[in-house]
């Protein structure tokens, strides 16, 4: 194959790639997604740092650490900085190992797209094990090294204690809510109520442009959808918290319908369109959504929400569209008789080989998704899957040198090498379970 050719093939794959995934029903995991981490930035931060001080007894000091990460939605990029500063501020060097550790493998964005993407199974495992082993680092660096004598007595940050109004707790708990039921696969969700067909009729050459796209009037009606939200939204939420404006409103009106156009599923040749659960709980809890923020949320809370969601927006969905469109060129031409001959078992040399790769291929959060489902649909076994998405985060070459900045080298070496063994150890106990189950 000349070069010319290659060329066009590998833009050809990711061109399908990204088509694919934009008009999948990730969608429905992604968008709620995003609003969530922007929601949580409505919750003190106070009422995390408040726990993670270096007096808190551990039973207290080392849950917050890990739900911290839950609750700060903070990418492997972000971590970083916010670790330095709740240490060199006095934390407990287990709690904010734990933190650093656990941060980046469960905040709600990770959590829910690796479901979407993956499988539940995975997501619930690097839910857990993440929580789980993350605990167990950071409780083995405090027994080696202890607190050091020369750490500053705990700032303010860690008297502070801010609670939350119970309006919050209700928005949270829909916002929660609409993620499950746009990812849940249960009867009552995806079962057909009933169906309806569209009006129109299909020439044959617009559906042999969808067809030669793998795309289905639904995907291309979703796809054109996110293309016209990008610019309404930039004019409508980039400058939210200094007024509203109708390009704000706008933009808000078509994520809902992007999310109650994607909820229902189709068939025969895209014109029949199945009422599902689904897309009736999804109009439920938009609605439900709507009138909460709007009667009792501040014109102040609704911007800083608003301006979060398109702030993270802003930040990952790029890196993700340009994640989807490499693993969509890598995967067309990586042959599968490589990846299922070096990780299409699960065993400790398959799992250290996927912890190896998250050293020396660094992804930000989210991005390494894609790249994974890449692997999975070569034949990679799930347990050095796993494995790579624990390390990934952590062990990438840039967290290392940063990490080794701020703790020191021979804490970093330590935490290193713990990382590595517990993932590999997380990867290969998980696969073992998945043979046995």
């Amino acid at each position: 194959m000349q070069i010319g050719d290659l060329l066009l093939h590998l833009l050809r794959a990711g061109w399908l790639g990204l088509l694919d995934y934009m008009a999948a029903h990730v969608l429905l995991c992604l968008v709620p997604a995003f609003f969530i981490a922007g929601y949580l930035s409505l919750v003190p931060k106070e009422t995390i740092t408040h726990y993670l001080g270096p007096k808190t007894p551990k039973w207290i000091s080392y849950p917050a650490s890990a739900i911290g990460g839950f609750v700060l939605a903070v990418c492997s990029c972000t971590i970083l900085p916010l670790f330095a500063g709740i240490w060199k501020r006095g934390a407990g060097l287990g709690p904010a190992i734990t933190f650093l550790f656990v941060g980046p493998a469960v905040n709600i964005l990770a959590i829910s797209y690796t479901g979407a993407a993956l499988g539940g199974d995975i997501a619930l495992a690097r839910l857990v094990l993440a929580i789980v082993f993350g605990i167990g680092i950071g409780m083995i660096m405090a027994a080696l090294f202890g607190q050091p004598e020369n750490q500053p007595a705990p700032a303010e940050m860690f008297e502070q204690k801010s609670g939350m109004r119970p309006v919050l707790w209700v928005l949270f708990g829909l916002l929660l809510a609409i993620l499950i039921a746009g990812t849940l696969q249960i009867d009552l969700l995806i079962g057909t109520l009933f169906s309806v067909t569209l009006p129109i009729e299909l020439t044959g050459g617009l559906q042999n442009n969808l067809d030669a796209l793998h795309l289905t009037l639904q995907g291309a009606v979703l796809i054109a959808l996110l293309v016209i939200i990008a610019p309404i939204a930039w004019k409508g939420l980039n400058d939210v918290v200094n007024g509203f404006n109708r390009w704000t409103w706008t933009s808000l009106g078509l994520v809902a319908a992007t999310l109650l156009i994607a909820a229902p599923t189709t068939a025969t040749g895209s014109l029949i369109i199945n009422i599902t659960g689904r897309l009736i709980a999804e109009v439920v809890l938009l609605s439900s959504i709507a009138y909460v923020a709007a009667r009792y949320l501040t014109r102040e809370e609704l911007a800083d929400w608003l301006y979060e969601t398109w702030r993270f927006v802003k930040q990952i969905f790029p890196l993700l569209i340009v994640g989807v469109f490499i693993a969509g060129m890598v995967r067309s031409i990586v042959p599968e008789d490589w990846i299922r001959a070096l990780a299409g078992e699960n065993t400790i040399w398959a799992n250290a080989l996927g912890v190896l790769f998250g050293v020396f291929m660094y992804f930000p959060t989210l991005v390494e998704v894609p790249i994974a489902r890449m692997f999975l649909d070569l034949g990679m076994h799930k347990g050095p899957l796993l494995a790579y998405l624990l390390a990934d985060p952590e062990l990438s070459i840039q967290s290392i040198l940063v990490t080794s900045k701020i703790m020191g080298r021979k804490k970093t070496v330590t935490y290193v090498s713990l990382v590595a063994i517990f993932s590999t150890l997380a990867g290969y106990l998980f696969g073992v379970f998945l043979t046995s189950v």
